[in-house]
């Protein structure tokens, strides 16, 4: 009996396709709740294993710690507002009714005072575009437009850490340490060079597919690889 193809293993879930949370430092989170208006120190500028940017150490006014998503420009020692009356400046947090439009923003929630899910990899931001009542429409990073709630709360700013794909690699052992905390299966390998239990596309006498590489939506899992559900192939 062969393996299980890669997208067998990963839907079916083990160790290998979960996400490290354990290797997380803390999750970020807008902080206070609506209503109110808070303002913290950044205390330290640390690296997460687990994240692909920065976060920043904050003393808040409870006398707890917490952090935050750093956006570019932020450092040690300064104070940063979070709520509807905070200053229209990098790494504040406001309702997104209450930001300007053409502002470049980062950490948006999804629904008011759920912590942040938008933009949040290193080096992104999106952009405020247009307002009506109750709604705000920002253009991702992907460049659709998407359309909020005026409560859910965005930091003003880029995220910290871009560039960071510029860098190559050079060794393979930090390649290794870097999918290590991804919920990821590295080095991984073509279907071609496999055998033919292995993969629909193994064995033969040369690296080739063997079969098409086009397959119907409702292909067994096992035969599930190549362009699935393809609307078009060949060259365009």
């Amino acid at each position: 009996m062969g393996h299980r193809i890669t997208t067998q293993s990963r839907g079916h879930g083990s160790p290998t396709y979960r996400a490290p949370s354990h290797r997380y430092k803390a999750a970020l989170r807008h902080l206070g709740r609506s209503g109110e208006t808070v303002s913290y120190k950044i205390m330290d500028i640390e690296h997460d294993p687990a994240r692909h940017t920065p976060i920043a150490l904050v003393d808040v006014p409870d006398g707890e710690n917490a952090y935050v998503l750093v956006t570019e420009g932020m450092g040690i020692g300064d104070v940063l507002t979070w709520g509807a009356e905070a200053e229209i400046k990098n790494g504040n947090t406001l309702p997104l009714q209450a930001i300007p439009t053409g502002s470049s923003v980062c950490n948006i929630e999804a629904n008011p005072n759920d912590g942040g899910r938008f933009v949040r990899a290193g080096g992104v931001q999106a952009t405020v575009t247009d307002k009506m009542e109750g709604r705000v429409a920002v253009k991702m990073p992907s460049g659709s437009t998407k359309w909020f709630n005026g409560q859910c709360r965005a930091t003003i700013g880029i995220v910290a850490g871009g560039g960071r794909n510029e860098k190559p690699f050079v060794k393979a052992g930090k390649k290794y340490h870097k999918m290590k905390n991804t919920a990821s299966n590295w080095p991984r390998v073509r279907g071609m060079a496999m055998n033919v239990i292995d993969h629909p596309f193994g064995g033969g006498g040369h690296q080739h597919p063997g079969r098409p590489k086009t397959v119907s939506r409702g292909t067994s899992p096992g035969r599930k690889v190549g362009h699935i559900a393809a609307r078009r192939t060949g060259r365009r």
